[in-house]
């Protein structure tokens, strides 16, 4: 069984409810087939205890939060970062960066604050592909590990 290993892997918390979100980690399974991305929605326990350690709030979800062996990124920093991480054509999205964070993040949030009226939600976390399913973590208890059955 494939596990999360923090020191080399890379865990993108995302808004289990959100069509946009949804889209965005089907996006990257696609592009990731190494599966270097594990996945956790926001809304599952080891989410909601990721997310308010890293200061947010898990009832209120309104960035991503991309944690890896460099640190956790949110907002348009961790959509960067997610770019750099898939490499390849995908690491054009970088000639952002140099951009102020405060003007990446501002568009970032307009549609954050806007995704569910323009692209839908769930009224709980999508049903994962088998692709995902494989990559998508659910517990920690001193390790993480994934939904997969063993």
């Amino acid at each position: 069984m494939p596990h999360y290993d923090p020191s080399r892997d890379h865990l993108l918390l995302f808004d289990g409810i959100c069509h946009l979100c949804d889209a965005g980690v089907r996006f990257i399974v696609k592009r990731d087939p190494a599966g270097k991305i594990k996945f956790a929605p926001i809304q599952s326990p080891l989410g909601s205890q990721l997310y308010t350690q890293h200061g947010l709030d898990p009832a209120a979800p309104n960035t991503m939060l991309f944690i890896t062996p460099r640190g956790a990124f949110k907002a348009s920093d961790a959509a960067l970062e997610i770019a750099r991480t898939l490499g390849g054509v995908w690491k054009i999205a970088l000639v952002f960066k140099p951009l102020p964070r405060a003007l990446r993040d501002a568009v970032y949030y307009f549609i954050a604050r806007n995704r569910y009226r323009w692209f839908g939600k769930d009224e709980s976390c999508m049903m994962p592909t088998p692709e995902l399913k494989v990559r998508m973590l659910e517990s920690y208890d001193g390790r993480l590990r994934n939904t997969r059955p063993p």
